[in-house]
């Protein structure tokens, strides 16, 4: 995966979160979770790197602004 930069966390909420599990279905279904709590941005794709165990996403989050799930005022 490329490298974080500054831009990427500019901001006090902003993260990067790098996903490590065992299958695709697994990672996606975290990526799934994670963008129903805080604006994310997305599912994004899901990878293998040869020689090294399982798959591997990223995906950026704002966790001071809801996600899709939260309820409307």
């Amino acid at each position: 995966m490329k490298p974080t930069d500054d831009q990427h966390i500019a901001e006090p909420g902003l993260v990067v979160l790098d996903i490590t599990g065992g299958d695709e279905d697994t990672v996606r279904a975290v990526m799934t979770a994670l963008e129903e709590g805080w604006a994310t941005s997305g599912i994004g794709s899901v990878r293998r790197d040869p020689g090294e165990p399982g798959v591997r996403a990223r995906i950026y989050a704002d966790v001071l602004r809801p996600g899709r799930e939260a309820p409307q005022p």
